[in-house]
């Protein structure tokens, strides 16, 4: 971002703007889950619990874009709190597969309503082409950065 223009321009950087887009998109998503006592991280184990029971702190920490500490520590809360159940034991290793209770399902289909409501509004001004598009160029993005 320098001053003699060999910098990034902001203005038309697509990195920045799409950096952009996920704070406001992740703004929004708090205020919406903040009154349901929820936060974009607890909201998204709960979902990818829903999804795909029996996942691991490791796994869930990958999916939510948190370290694994954090993840523990939050896996601590949602048990006490009985929204996900672990085994007292590893059944193999040292994976303990986490599980939502009926209380996390409950828990997770009003903060479903909510966050859905935000994407609603986020896509609100494009058709259906032009979001089927921009999926495929956004995960087209992402393979790129990763492979």
């Amino acid at each position: 971002m320098s001053q003699d223009g060999a910098g990034i321009h902001l203005e038309t950087s697509l990195g920045y703007l799409l950096k952009e887009a996920s704070s406001a998109l992740r703004t929004a998503m708090e205020d919406v889950l903040r009154p349901l006592g929820m936060t974009v991280t607890r909201y998204s184990c709960l979902e990818l619990l829903a999804q795909r029971p029996g996942l691991s702190n490791s796994e869930l920490a990958r999916g939510t874009f948190v370290t694994r500490q954090s993840m523990n520590v939050l896996l601590q809360a949602l048990e006490r709190e009985g929204l996900v159940t672990r085994p007292p034991e590893a059944p193999v290793g040292k994976v303990l597969p986490t599980r939502l209770t009926p209380t996390g399902r409950k828990a997770l289909e009003k903060a479903t309503v909510a966050v859905r409501s935000v994407e609603l509004r986020m896509l609100a001004g494009l058709t259906d082409d032009e979001q089927a598009q921009a999926l495929r160029i956004l995960r087209s993005m992402v393979r790129s950065l990763q492979a």
